[in-house]
């Protein structure tokens, strides 16, 4: 766990790896939940039986299910610490370039890309790169952008 405090520690962070976060089993029910969430039940995330006849020999976790547990890895990798709150500013950059299969494990590593004054604190952008356990590339990367606050 990387602890950064206030906006100076912020800006000597700048270029920094954290991470990784621990690893996530990726289960059916937990894909199944996020459908019922969404509303996206495509067969290939929530049908195993029609799944097993594709490449991938399963079902395959929703690319939105794996960029949606960054604020879960991020908690495991880094705290913020001596700002008054912190919000979700967006994203860039996202592509899926793996699939994630069911049952397959997955974390996060990022860099703290860029840090850049804002009036009433900082904005950054944190390079996130999302990894299957035993996959060749990423399963995600991703750009997010966070607004801190002083005050």
């Amino acid at each position: 766990m990387r602890t950064i405090t206030g906006l100076d520690d912020l800006k000597k962070a700048e270029g920094e790896d954290v991470g990784p976060s621990e690893w996530l089993e990726v289960t059916q029910d937990a894909i199944d939940a996020f459908a019922d969430v969404t509303g996206d039940h495509q067969w290939i995330h929530v049908d195993p039986k029609r799944a097993k006849d594709t490449p991938y020999g399963g079902t395959i976790a929703h690319g939105y299910y794996t960029l949606s547990l960054a604020p879960r890895f991020t908690e495991q990798i880094l705290a913020l610490e001596g700002f008054a709150f912190v919000v979700n500013y967006g994203l860039d950059r996202v592509r899926f370039p793996a699939p994630l299969p069911v049952g397959s494990k997955v974390r996060m590593a990022a860099r703290l890309a860029d840090v850049a004054d804002i009036s009433g604190g900082a904005q950054i952008k944190l390079e996130l790169t999302f990894e299957r356990e035993g996959g060749d590339k990423p399963v995600c990367v991703a750009e997010s952008l966070a607004r801190l606050y002083t005050g």
